[in-house]
């Protein structure tokens, strides 16, 4: 077992046609340690949700390297990355994605069954217990409350036991006070279980519960913050939206994982 969940070297992803194009992410290096918590944040078009997108294996970079654990993504075929997925990654969005028809209890076991795999009710009720919904798994997605449903959401990512959880927004349709109990949920997953978790997130709030927060520009990695608090993530955030540029290329000292040192 290697000692990063996940790790990207010098990915590159761009949309449209050449000369008339976006570059997304551009050179995009870095490693993420088993059993951490990372923040991704940036101004708007920075290529937050891409790279979440390619580090998960839901999209392909043009160029460079997205390994999970041990394993490059970007030479696996469609077959092997769709198994990949269901088996070692977990995604949680700000839609939630449950199905209105299915119940609590069997939304959560929905990734195990498209596996071909039969879940066991004790297990299923063991998910839900986890994230406090014991008691809720015969209802409906339109018979729970926002902060319910993303619960059910958080439950059905773990149930396979994945290597990686990915979060795109996950707080970002939640209220203040439910939005800081799925936060709990997942700082606890790492501090306890030893869960690996990336989240993308526009919320310094949100981010000050990572162990790291990374910041992109322009598709490129512009520094990082370790236990940071809200006002000081707020902060950084805000002088990057003043800068209103992209950096200089060299300019920052590379750190250890390939990630510019603050």
């Amino acid at each position: 077992m290697t000692a990063h969940a996940v790790r990207l070297t010098d990915v590159r992803r761009g949309y449209g046609t050449t000369g008339a194009g976006v570059t997304a992410l551009d050179g995009v290096t870095l490693a993420l340690p088993r059993g951490s918590f990372t923040a991704v944040m940036g101004p708007s078009g920075s290529g937050k949700s891409t790279l979440l997108q390619c580090a998960a294996g839901l999209d392909r970079p043009d160029a460079g390297s997205v390994r999970i654990g041990g394993t490059e993504l970007t030479g696996l075929s469609e077959r092997r990355l769709t198994l990949l997925r269901r088996e070692r990654i977990g995604f949680v969005f700000q839609a939630f994605n449950l199905l209105p028809a299915l119940t609590a209890e069997q939304n959560v076991a929905l990734p195990l069954r498209l596996a071909g795999r039969r879940p066991g009710r004790a297990r299923v009720r063991e998910a839900l217990a986890r994230v406090g919904l014991a008691d809720r798994g015969g209802h409906r997605p339109g018979e729970l409350s926002g902060g319910q449903q993303q619960r059910v959401a958080l439950a059905r990512a773990l149930i396979t036991g994945p290597e990686v959880l990915f979060g795109d927004e996950p707080t970002g349709a939640l209220d203040s006070t439910t939005g800081r109990e799925v936060l709990v949920l997942l700082r606890g997953m790492v501090d306890e279980e030893g869960r690996t978790v990336v989240m993308v997130t526009h919320d310094p709030v949100a981010a000050s519960y990572a162990d790291r927060v990374l910041f992109l520009v322009d598709g490129r990695v512009h520094g990082e913050l370790a236990g940071a608090g809200a006002e000081t993530v707020a902060a950084r955030m805000a002088g990057l939206e003043r800068a209103g540029e992209s950096p200089v290329r060299g300019a920052a000292t590379q750190g250890a994982e390939g990630v510019p040192a603050c």
